[in-house]
C-alpha cells in the first residue's frame, strides 16, 4: 500500500476483512517499522476521524549551499521562476534569496507535473540533491505552494537580496562628458533595471535601429549582459532570457511590439516564462513610438529606452527609464552607442576591454560632431584608426541591409572584432569592398539627377526623386543613398548650408548641414496645415523623414521647401578644415 508518493507499506492477508481492488482507499494503522524499514500496515474501521498533512521536518536550505549536499535530502522555499514542461519530466525554476536551482518533478513522460503550482507562485520544495551535467538538480518528492505571511516573508527576502545584488557599479565614464555626467542618475538607473531583471530571470528583448549606431548600443548592452545571463541562470539560460532584435524604422513598429507580445505570450504558456523586459536602443523617444507602447502597456511588459532622437515627453508614461542627452542639453551628437557602452560598463565591469570602441564605430558611423566623438575616437587610437572605424560602421550598415529582421549575432560579432583578429579584418574588408562598389554606382545614377535652388536664407537646397533616379531594393536604400548625394554636395558647396532632400512616392529623407531646423516641429506643423495630406515622422532636430499620402506629396514638399527658406543658418566649417581637426585632435 501507498502512504504517500515515496513510502509503501504491507498488509498481512490475516488482517484483511475483504480483497481490496487497486486503487482503492483504505485507512490503515501502523503495526511494526523492521529494522530494514519495512513497514507493518493493519487496515482499521474509523466512523470519524480528522486529516492532518504534514511534511517531513528537515531545515530550510539555500540554493548556494545545494553542492555540498549532493545525495542528501532537502528543502528549498522561494519563488517559482519558470516552469517547462519537457518529453519527459517538469522541470521547475526556483530562486530563493540566493540564486536558483533547478528541481525535476516527474508524473509520466511528458506529462506535466504538479499542475497546481505556476510561475510567480511562492513555494516549499523538498527533493534529494543530485548533479546533472555538472549542474545542480534537486529531484523534487514534494512542492507545495506557500501562503500567508510565509509566502510574503519568503517574497520580501527574495525582493530585498535582489535588489542589492542588481545595484550597478560606476567606473566612471571612459571620456570626459558634461552631458553624460548629468545623465548618470538616469543611466545608473537603466543599469539596476536590466541587472535586476536578469536576476529575477526575467526574459530581455532587445530592440534596436538597424543601423551602425543602434547596433553597437544593442551589442554593447548584449556583451555585457550574456555572462551575467549565464552567471544566474546556467549555460543554457542565454538561450530562452534574451532575444535581440533590429528595427528598420528608428521607432518601435506596430510590427514590432506585435512581434514581441505573440513570442513573449507563446513562451509564458509552453514554458511558464515572465513577460520580458524590452530595452529599446537607437528609438523609444518620439511620439511615433507611442501607439506600439500603448500596446505593450496593456500585457504590462514594462520598458527601458536609451535613444538621442528628439525625445517627446509623452513617451515618459509608457517607461521605467529614459536616457537621452536631450534630457541634459545635450543633442543627437552623443550618439545611442557611446551612451549603451557606459551602461554596458555598469552593469558588467569586465566587459570594458571588448567594447572600448563601440562608442567611436557609433559616433562615426552616426556622423556625430559632438566633442565626445573625437574624445572616444583617441580613446582607441593604438587599436583601430579612423579608417577602420569608419570601415566598421560601413560594413555595419551594409549587413544590416541583407540581415533585415535577423539579428544576425555571429557576423555583427565579427564586424566588431569580438572573435578573432584575422576573420574581423577579412570580413570587414571584404563587406566595404562590396558596399563601396554599390554605392558608387548608386552615386553614378543619382548625382547627374539632383536639382539644387538657392534659397533666400542662402540655403542649398538639393532633391532627387529615389524613385525614379536610383536603383531600388537593393544597397545602398533610400535614407542611406540620400546620406550618401548629402555627403558629396557637402563638399561640393563646401562652407555653405545645405539640405538634401531625398524623396519617393510617400516619404522624403532630410540631411542638412548648418541649418537650424527643427524636423519633428515641422511634422507637427504640416500635420495641422496639410490635414488631408497624412503627415507624420521625426527623427534628430536636423536629420530625419517625413511620410506623407502619395496624392499630396507635390503639396507636402512645397511647404517643406517653405520651411527651410524660413530657417536660421549657422556659420559653417568647411569639410577639408573639420577633416583636419578631426585627424590633429
Amino acid at each position: 500500500m501507498d502512504l504517500n508518493d515515496h513510502v509503501r507499506g504491507l498488509a498481512h492477508n490475516k488482517y484483511l476483512k475483504f480483497k481490496p481492488e487497486v486503487g482503492d482507499t483504505i485507512l490503515v494503522s501502523v503495526r511494526n517499522v523492521a529494522p530494514n524499514g519495512n513497514i507493518e500496515l493493519e487496515p482499521v474501521e474509523l466512523k470519524e476521524y480528522n486529516t492532518v498533512e504534514v511534511d517531513k521536518d528537515l531545515p530550510v536550505s539555500k540554493t548556494d549551499e545545494l553542492e555540498k549536499r549532493v545525495g542528501k535530502l532537502v528543502s528549498i522555499k522561494g519563488e517559482v521562476i519558470q516552469v517547462k514542461q519537457t518529453g519527459g519530466p517538469t522541470i521547475f525554476t526556483v530562486a530563493d534569496d540566493r540564486g536558483l536551482v533547478f528541481g525535476a518533478a516527474f508524473e509520466r513522460a511528458g506529462v506535466r507535473a504538479y499542475q497546481e503550482i505556476d510561475s510567480e507562485m511562492m513555494v516549499r520544495m523538498i527533493g534529494e540533491v543530485t548533479l546533472r551535467n555538472g549542474q545542480v538538480q534537486i529531484e523534487i518528492r514534494s512542492l507545495k505552494q506557500l501562503w500567508g505571511g510565509e509566502a510574503s516573508k519568503v517574497k520580501e527576502q527574495i525582493e530585498q537580496a535582489i535588489d542589492k545584488r542588481a545595484e550597478p557599479s560606476y567606473p566612471g565614464f571612459l571620456v570626459e562628458s558634461d552631458v553624460m555626467t548629468k545623465l548618470k542618475p538616469a543611466m545608473l538607473a537603466v543599469a539596476k533595471e536590466i541587472r535586476r531583471a536578469v536576476h529575477k530571470s526575467r526574459p530581455i528583448v532587445i530592440r534596436h535601429h538597424a543601423d551602425a549606431d543602434g547596433i553597437t548600443a544593442a551589442v554593447a548592452i548584449e556583451t555585457a549582459i550574456l555572462p551575467l545571463i549565464k552567471e544566474v541562470g546556467g549555460a543554457d539560460s542565454e538561450y530562452y532570457n534574451y532575444r535581440r532584435a533590429p528595427s528598420k524604422a528608428p521607432f518601435y513598429e506596430l510590427e514590432d511590439v506585435t512581434k514581441d507580445l505573440s513570442y513573449a505570450l507563446e513562451d509564458q504558456t509552453r514554458h511558464g516564462q515572465k513577460m520580458p523586459l524590452i530595452v529599446l536602443m537607437d528609438n523609444g523617444s518620439t511620439e511615433e513610438d507611442v501607439p506600439a507602447m500603448k500596446q505593450a502597456q496593456v500585457y504590462g511588459l514594462e520598458m527601458l529606452v536609451v535613444d538621442h532622437h528628439h525625445p517627446n515627453e509623452v513617451v515618459d508614461q509608457y517607461l521605467i527609464g529614459h536616457v537621452n542627452p536631450a534630457h541634459a542639453g545635450g543633442d543627437f551628437g552623443v550618439t545611442t552607442g557611446m551612451l549603451a557602452t557606459e551602461i554596458a560598463r555598469m552593469i558588467y565591469p569586465e566587459v570594458e576591454s571588448k567594447i572600448k570602441h563601440f562608442p567611436a564605430v557609433s559616433a562615426v558611423g552616426d556622423r556625430s560632431e559632438a566633442v565626445e566623438r573625437e574624445r572616444y575616437i583617441k580613446l582607441v587610437e593604438d587599436r583601430f584608426g579612423l579608417e577602420d572605424l569608419k570601415k566598421m560602421a560601413l560594413a555595419l550598415d551594409y549587413e544590416a541591409f541583407w540581415l533585415r529582421f535577423n539579428e544576425g549575432r555571429g557576423l555583427i560579432n565579427d564586424i566588431l572584432c569580438l572573435g578573432r583578429l584575422d576573420r574581423h579584418r577579412k570580413i570587414v574588408d571584404l563587406l566595404c569592398d562590396q558596399a563601396n562598389g554599390m554605392i558608387d554606382e548608386q552615386l553614378r545614377a543619382t548625382m547627374g539627377n539632383v536639382k539644387s535652388t538657392k534659397l533666400p536664407n542662402g540655403v542649398i537646397m538639393n532633391v532627387l526623386d529615389v524613385e525614379n533616379f536610383a536603383h531600388k531594393f537593393t544597397f545602398p536604400p533610400p535614407v542611406k543613398t540620400s546620406g550618401e548625394v548629402h555627403d558629396r554636395l557637402c563638399q561640393k558647396f563646401a562652407g555653405k548650408p545645405v539640405v538634401t532632400i531625398g524623396y519617393g512616392p510617400d516619404f522624403a529623407v532630410l540631411r542638412s548641414r548648418g541649418v537650424r531646423m527643427n524636423i519633428p516641429q515641422m511634422v507637427r506643423e504640416l500635420m495641422v496645415e496639410i490635414p488631408n495630406g497624412g503627415v507624420s515622422g521625426g527623427g534628430h532636430l536636423v536629420v530625419g523623414s517625413i511620410k506623407f499620402v502619395g496624392g499630396m506629396r507635390k503639396d507636402v514638399l512645397a511647404k517643406l521647401a517653405e520651411k527651410i527658406a524660413a530657417c536660421a543658418v549657422d556659420e559653417v566649417i568647411p569639410i577639408k578644415q573639420v577633416e583636419e581637426v578631426a585627424s590633429n585632435s
